[in-house]
């Protein structure tokens, strides 16, 4: 999937939470171009094209990330930060999926300025509803930035 357009850029360390968000966006059509990464490290690495992504199509940009903010390696916050920072990629939407109600999470997320925070629901139905609401919204609904490819300005 290096060049072919991802659509939700799943980035999420506990598989059992992946399945989930799998599952639920598949029950609504919405799971064709979903890539999922394991730590926020592959993340960065898969956003910029760098290391075992050097051949992807940075133009291909994912229309939402869902990021976990526990993981290996780097967390959540950082990608946030990296992603946010950037010209080329600061208007990706990304919505934290996360099981952290901490507050200085959430007021960090929004500093660095997350599209949305969500704390994953522990029951199956209201997470696989939360998630498809989600997958719905910002895939079918929300109108992303439009961008000159040849210098990634937005128009």
């Amino acid at each position: 999937m290096d060049n072919e357009t991802v659509e939700i850029l799943l980035i999420d360390d506990n598989l059992n939470d992946a399945e989930l968000v799998m599952r639920a966006l598949k029950k609504i059509n919405l799971a064709n171009k979903v890539v999922h990464l394991k730590d926020g490290v592959e993340g960065i690495d898969f956003i910029f094209c760098k290391g075992k992504y050097k051949t992807r199509n940075f133009n291909n940009k994912p229309k939402v990330i869902f990021l976990d903010l526990k993981m290996p390696r780097m967390d959540g916050l950082e990608v946030l930060e990296k992603v946010k920072t950037n010209e080329q990629t600061k208007s990706i939407p990304i919505v934290i999926l996360t099981s952290s109600k901490e507050d200085p999470d959430i007021r960090r997320a929004y500093e660095l300025g997350v599209s949305s925070y969500i704390v994953k629901p522990v029951d199956f139905d209201n997470f696989s509803k939360a998630v498809a609401d989600l997958g719905f919204y910002w895939l079918l609904l929300n109108e992303p930035a439009k961008y000159n490819i040849t210098d990634n300005t937005i128009l």
